[in-house]
């Protein structure tokens, strides 16, 4: 008896070896993934379809219209298709996740760029599928115990933020040499050199000079100039350091340095920009700067931490493929003891208010808006103190008092980086975005929606507006009646304000990698700097003429400061101060 127990269980284990095998080798390691969904998918401004038949057919505005098949093998898509470049006539394979209302899509190889700049790491809904928008929290952070309060000082020869006073630009009285030479040292006072990598531009108050820096681990850490069309995002996700400089105005030795954040990048950077593209601001007493994801941080002109705000991670980049991160730009503004930033991202766009002594949020103003990159700026008109913010759906002009609403305008660049000016009761808006590149001459004290009706030019606040002349980086400049538009590609627009009649049209004499700092002017001068390191002097006026050009030695990039007979040049590694010797 026991001898026949044993027998069958023999039996029975080599049977159910058996199954197993069989069950091994008939079914797969990994369920493959239901097809994606027979109905439209929406990706920002992107529709594509995967068809029961398997057709496939993928458009959006702007860009090639992909139409042909699709297969699915478990976790991977491989689409054929027509349309764009010859080399989209290849496949494309992409692995897929879904959760039934989305689906996500990550390159396996696909030779066809534009296919691969919409499919690559985007995430599509269902049609009536709402994006989840995670709720923003401003987390603030002051110091256990204030420092003494310090006086301000004299606001003469102040350069407090992006552009100076206003953004103008314009700072008269300076004296500035012609000619100088960095190599030789010809009417260069003195040049420190700044760690790290940079667009941001230096801030003046007092004796003190003002510098952003963001340095990264990585030893050769770069940034690409020149005029091309890459969207890409530096690949640059090491660790950094976030610094705020304070340099001696007479002699370029350094005050004191902060580190005002350690550790890794909370957003990536296109490959031409920084992690401290964002230019500090002051009014004497305190200097803020913003970076980012990376916070905004307070001191006293001193050294001495005040507070910090933790804003969330900001998602700036690219309207139509929120795939691509590009970072932010604008800068911050300090206006009545409050400072004023703008904040448009991909998921939600504000602008707001912190108390300059605290960093307490004073007001906070939501907007429908796509990411931007310019500073706003706030002006005394006769009708009172604007707000006025560049953007892609609409410029807008606000109370800086309280953040409400005060008029819109349409009509603008999907991307917007320059920073609105004013002069003469009328505020001067642009960007440089094909296909619209509007230039915008708003009057002061507007009231609702301004934007001219169908094909009109002008409206009730419009003074004038012109398409395909405006910059795409670059901040206009208004000096004495007329306003400059210099273009990255170099083209160099001069308008009368009043009218916006064109005085003249040229093409500067030095190309090269363009042009992304904005003009400043002084004395009846104007001085642009190219990425190539060239600085160019032009006479301001009626008439071009071209005074100097002058070499840096390195790159340029950020836009100067003017003050007390010096102008203060960034480049990519030093901070230049450049006057009579």
């Amino acid at each position: 008896m026991p001898e026949l127990i044993a027998v069958r269980f023999r039996i029975l284990a080599v049977i159910a070896a058996s199954v197993a095998l069989q069950s091994l080798h008939a079914a797969p390691l990994q369920d493959s993934p239901a097809p994606p969904p027979s109905g439209p998918l929406h990706f920002r401004l992107f529709t594509a379809r995967f068809d029961a038949d398997h057709a496939f057919m993928l458009e959006g505005q702007g860009w090639p219209s992909f139409k042909g098949t699709w297969k699915q093998n478990a976790d991977q898509i491989e689409l054929t298709t027509t349309g764009g470049p010859p080399e989209c006539t290849a496949n494309g394979r992409y692995t897929f996740r879904s959760d039934g209302n989305r689906i996500g899509f990550s390159v396996v190889a696909d030779p066809c760029t534009p296919r691969r700049m919409i499919v690559d790491r985007s995430t599509w809904l269902t049609a009536g599928t709402v994006e989840r928008i995670p709720e923003r929290r401003f987390v603030r952070t002051a110091a256990p115990s204030r420092p003494s309060a310090v006086p301000p000082g004299s606001a003469a020869g102040s350069w407090p933020s992006f552009r100076g006073v206003v953004a103008a630009g314009v700072a008269d009285g300076q004296e500035l040499p012609d000619r100088w030479d960095a190599a030789s040292g010809q009417n260069i006072l003195w040049r420190t050199r700044i760690p790290g990598l940079a667009h941001s531009s230096p801030v003046v108050w007092g004796g003190r000079i003002f510098v952003a820096s963001a340095i990264s681990s990585r030893p050769r850490a770069t940034f690409k100039p020149g005029l091309y069309g890459d969207g890409d995002a530096s690949d640059d996700q090491s660790s950094h350091r976030w610094m705020l400089y304070a340099l001696d105005k007479h002699t370029g030795a350094t005050l004191w340095e902060r580190v005002a954040y350690e550790g890794e990048p909370r957003n990536k950077r296109h490959v031409k920009s920084t992690y401290a593209s964002s230019t500090p601001a002051t009014d004497g007493r305190i200097v803020v700067a913003w970076f980012g994801s990376q916070g905004i941080h307070a001191y006293d002109v001193n050294g001495a931490f005040l507070w910090k705000v933790d804003i969330g991670r900001m998602d700036v980049g690219a309207y139509d493929i929120p795939t691509y991160e590009w970072g932010p730009a604008s800068s911050p503004i300090i206006w009545n003891g409050l400072v004023i930033i703008q904040c448009d991202t991909q998921a939600d766009s504000f602008l707001a208010a912190l108390n300059a002594e605290t960093g307490e949020t004073v007001w906070k103003t939501e907007r429908q808006e796509l990411p931007s990159w310019g500073t706003p700026t706030v002006a005394i008109t006769s009708k009172g103190p604007e707000l006025v913010t560049n953007a892609s759906n609409y410029i807008r002009g606000y109370d800086p008092r309280t953040g409400k609403e005060l008029w819109r305008l349409g009509g603008s660049s999907k991307i917007t980086a320059p920073t609105p000016v004013f002069a003469d009761d009328l505020f001067v808006v642009a960007s440089g975005r094909q296909p619209e590149r509007p230039i915008f001459a708003v009057r002061a004290g507007a009231r609702g929606d301004v934007t001219p009706a169908g094909s009109e030019t002008t409206s009730s606040a419009v003074v004038w507006s012109k398409t395909r002349r405006g910059p795409y980086m670059p901040t206009p400049l208004i000096h004495k009646g007329l306003v400059y538009v210099l273009n990255n590609d170099g083209v160099f627009d001069v308008y009368d304000l009043k009218t916006g009649a064109e005085i003249y049209r040229q093409r500067l004499p030095h190309l090269g990698s363009g042009f992304s700092a904005s003009p400043v002017a002084a004395d009846d001068k104007i001085y642009v700097s190219s990425e190539d390191g060239e600085m160019l002097v032009l006479r301001a006026g009626r008439t071009f003429e071209h005074i100097a050009t002058n070499s840096m030695g390195d790159l340029l990039m950020a836009t100067p400061a003017l003050s007390e007979g010096v102008m203060y040049v960034r480049s990519a590694a030093s901070l230049f101060a450049i006057g009579r010797k």
